[in-house]
């Protein structure tokens, strides 16, 4: 009997049991996850070394390189493959979008969470959802048939270029920034408020002075998520900002970004080819920029842990 009873009480329960099933299928598709992950970045990066190593193209020349023409060698038979103009490109767009994008997240977050909460939430943010669920191409076709010509009939030039790509990128990410900063605001504690306003603060000063400062790095967190999206995008700069492969003389001048100059040549070469691996190495490029917005992004989220 004693026995019996011990059988039973040592015998695994089906909860234990499904229990740990739900733990060995959430750790398969961890470790398929972190396997993608990595098989990503290892076929990335062993096209893009190619440049390097099988064609002997000297890495500072790449990334420093001011003409972008794989195909054509120098006068020391050298591929002319300086990947500085599409670099100079990506960021320029990226930072003048993300500058342009911030001041209108911060305020209609404020405005959503702040001032007008109830107001803001049944306006604001069906309009916010509207502005993520559309297609990168609807944003290029707009650009293309509105923001291009309003850049060349207000600063001359073609309309195609940098001003044009910032515009488009500025609304596409105002979405993302902003739905971050609201919950970067909603997660200050509302005794935060309260002691403020306590003291004497006006609403203004505790929003200011309290709010913000306590939701820095959330908003910072915001603000790097949308860089990271907007230095990432393709289809919808691709269609604004000119795709010449020079560097920018200025914003209502042609140009391109890493994105750009891969969805456009991609298609057009021959794998293993001089060209194709040039292409690669703009590729492993982007992805290392991307891995590298995504480092900020946790020690700005692991710092604004510690602080609070």
């Amino acid at each position: 009997m004693n026995k019996k009873l011990k059988a039973q009480l040592l015998k695994r329960s089906k909860a234990a049991r499904l229990e740990q099933f739900g733990k060995g299928i959430s750790f398969l598709a961890l470790m398929i996850i972190t396997l993608a992950v990595f098989a990503i970045i290892i076929f990335v990066a062993s096209k893009g070394l190619s440049t390097f190593f099988s064609n002997h193209v000297n890495i500072v020349d790449f990334l420093t390189g001011k003409v972008w023409n794989p195909s054509v060698t120098d006068a020391n038979g050298k591929p002319e493959a300086g990947a500085l103009p599409m670099i100079a490109g990506s960021f320029i767009v990226t930072i003048l979008s993300a500058l342009l994008a911030t001041p209108f997240a911060i305020g209609t977050a404020i405005f959503m969470t702040e001032i007008s909460p109830k107001k803001g939430a049944k306006i604001l943010q069906p309009v916010t959802e509207l502005l993520v669920g559309i297609p990168s191409v609807v944003y290029g076709f707009i650009g293309l048939t509105v923001v291009v010509p309003t850049v060349r009939h207000l600063f001359g030039g073609s309309g195609f270029g940098i001003l044009s790509g910032t515009f488009v990128l500025f609304v596409m990410i105002l979405p993302t920034v902003t739905s971050m900063t609201v919950d970067a605001l909603r997660s200050v504690p509302r005794f935060y408020r309260e002691a403020a306003l306590a003291l004497g603060a006006t609403q203004w000063q505790t929003i200011y002075k309290v709010v913000l400062r306590a939701a820095t790095p959330g908003m910072l967190t915001a603000i790097v998520f949308g860089m990271a999206r907007a230095f990432g995008e393709a289809l919808a700069v691709q269609m604004v900002i000119g795709n010449a492969a020079l560097l920018p003389s200025g914003l209502v001048s042609p140009a391109s970004t890493l994105t750009s100059v891969l969805t456009t040549g991609i298609g057009n070469t021959v794998m293993g080819s001089m060209q194709n691996n040039a292409l690669w190495s703009l590729a492993l490029v982007l992805l290392t920029m991307s891995l590298i917005f995504n480092l900020v992004i946790r020690l700005i989220g692991r710092k604004g842990a510690m602080t609070k």
